[in-house]
């Protein structure tokens, strides 16, 4: 399932933590990334979709090694960084960024704009003071904050939201990565600043050939931004295609119900802001027996789904599902 050139790969991935105390035999776990599998290939930007709590931050921090995984592997570039321990894993935070969610907490409010930037390149002993004054200007330059010579000397409470995010996103690439993992880069952004970011992080990806990993809730973004959607439910990737593909026929019953809750403009319409998916998500420390989404399911079928979970598997060319029913 993926492009054989990957920058990433992650196989049977599972990230669980403890939760509650032990009780005759292991403690509960929460089953926050729970058997997931994907590549990203070069360029690529691959969108992963869900709800609030189905895992996908997790995901995203799982992958670039800032938790440590329960089982499964990643790899990165061929080389397998699933449990390298921290003092091996220079080059990787060199090579894997991540652009945070809040603009607001994600940049040190006693440092100014220059400082920000420069300290990624004095972890990583990239060239002198001079030469990292000049990296930073020029990172400035490629997300649009011109003049860089007014907006280095700036602290962050000076910007506004969308300049700080664009100030995260050029911290990101000043050591010139190969993986962004984008974890709701605009959800806190008001929305007339959303695409002009979500347009700066396409422009950035063209020029540097960047792979992205972009996390969002947001199907209308992901289609915009992404190449390929994996849509996340309750800990796991319940299916993935081409944008194209996921959004002309998709073949999930959950994948459904988020299309037919993308906001109608139709004024004129009552039902356009309803919940298409009724009941609350299962719980990740004791997901339901069987597929995880037939308790919400209009199409389950009692014996088979509420019994055995399935398995991703590929539909339409490139394009996988994790229904029983799927066809």
């Amino acid at each position: 399932m993926g492009n054989g050139g990957a920058v990433l790969r992650v196989e049977n991935l599972r990230t669980w933590f403890s939760v509650g105390a032990k009780l005759f035999g292991e403690a509960p776990s929460l089953k926050a990334v729970d058997d997931v599998s994907f590549s990203v290939a070069r360029g690529e930007t691959l969108a992963i979709v869900g709800e609030s709590g189905c895992g996908k931050t997790t995901l995203g921090r799982t992958i670039l090694r800032l938790i440590e995984p329960t089982g499964g592997r990643i790899l990165y570039d061929g080389r397998d960084i699933t449990h390298l321990p921290e003092n091996r894993l220079g080059w990787l935070r060199r090579k894997a960024q991540m652009v945070p969610q809040d603009p607001y907490s994600s940049l040190n409010a006693a440092f100014p704009i220059l400082r920000i930037l420069e300290e990624p390149l004095v972890i990583h002993a990239i060239s002198n003071a001079p030469g990292r004054a000049e990296l930073a200007l020029k990172a400035l330059q490629d997300v649009k904050l011109d003049p860089p010579g007014q907006f280095a000397p700036k602290y962050p409470h000076m910007l506004s939201g969308g300049q700080r995010q664009r100030v995260a996103v050029a911290r990101a690439i000043i050591l010139n990565p190969e993986l962004i993992v984008a974890d709701e880069p605009v959800s806190m952004l008001d929305a007339s600043v959303r695409v002009s970011i979500l347009k700066l992080l396409k422009e950035v990806q063209s020029k540097y050939g960047i792979a992205f990993v972009y996390i969002t809730h947001d199907l209308a973004t992901a289609k915009y931004f992404s190449d390929r959607i994996a849509i996340m439910y309750a800990g796991r990737i319940v299916e993935i295609a081409p944008v194209k593909s996921l959004m002309t026929e998709s073949l999930h019953p959950y994948t459904q119900a988020l299309m037919e809750a993308l906001p109608d403009p139709d004024p004129n319409n009552r039902f356009r802001d309803r919940l298409a998916i009724p009941g609350e998500p299962p719980s990740l420390v004791r997901p339901p027996a069987g597929c995880r989404f037939h308790p919400r399911c209009p199409i389950a079928q009692v014996g088979w789904c509420d019994v055995e979970e399935p398995e991703l598997r590929e539909l339409r060319p490139g394009h996988y599902a994790a229904c029983h029913l799927a066809e």
